[in-house]
């Protein structure tokens, strides 16, 4: 199918959403992919998984760009091949460049594009989030909720965690220890987050979204 979504989170940060309802062989053969990203295709077991990566491919394709631009640093955080004066593209990162992130989940394989460093998630809402949550967050922002209000925050959450991990990409972050969301009401659809990790403190800002049965949130550097 063509794009699902797109979402204009500011005027130059817009996430991109496709649905991923064709078989893997059709989005096989609707994509170019380098060598590389073949060989990490035919190791993945799980036909959603595969759907999800190719369904990235699909969207880097809807907005101009291929695998063969979609570089990754030695963290793994990915980036996009910039270009030359000229008009070619090279492979040293370039602060012209759009920053990219990704995230598929089940159905759904998204991008976002920025002109500042983006961190995304996208998550299926599941009751089991609810038993997690402890792990991962301060479970006194799902006090008075009904259950489906507190799978949706706590989803919510995680995404947020996730987002801003994205972001930073170090190691040794922890979500419940360093990463806090301020509390927020679901109608909002936006919140403030912070990162406290070595010594230094980060705020962001929070957008997010439902999506069908998904949690869809954004992170972005303030």
């Amino acid at each position: 199918m063509p794009l699902y979504k797109s979402i204009a989170i500011t005027p130059e940060t817009t996430a991109y959403i496709w649905k991923n309802s064709e078989d893997v062989e059709t989005l096989f053969d609707a994509v170019s992919l380098n060598t590389t990203s073949k060989m990490r295709l035919e190791k993945m077991n799980a036909l959603a998984h595969k759907k999800g990566y190719l369904g990235v491919r699909m969207l880097l394709q809807y907005i101009g760009y291929t695998d063969f631009d979609l570089l990754y640093d030695a963290t793994g955080k990915p980036y996009l091949m910039p270009e030359t004066g000229n008009g070619k593209k090279n492979h040293h990162p370039s602060p012209k460049q759009p920053h990219i992130s990704i995230s598929h989940s089940h159905e759904f394989s998204c991008i976002c594009l920025s002109n500042e460093p983006v961190g995304i998630d996208l998550e299926l809402k599941k009751s089991k989030i609810i038993q997690i949550a402890p792990r991962f967050m301060d479970t006194k922002h799902l006090e008075g909720l009904s259950e489906k209000e507190q799978i949706e925050k706590a989803s919510v959450i995680w995404g947020i965690k996730e987002s801003i991990f994205k972001i930073k990409s170090e190691k040794g972050i922890s979500f419940p220890n360093h990463i806090f969301e301020e509390d927020f009401e679901l109608s909002q659809g936006y919140c403030n987050a912070t990162l406290n990790f070595n010594n230094q403190k980060e705020l962001f800002k929070i957008h997010f979204y439902n999506l069908e049965d998904y949690i869809f949130v954004c992170a972005l550097n303030y």
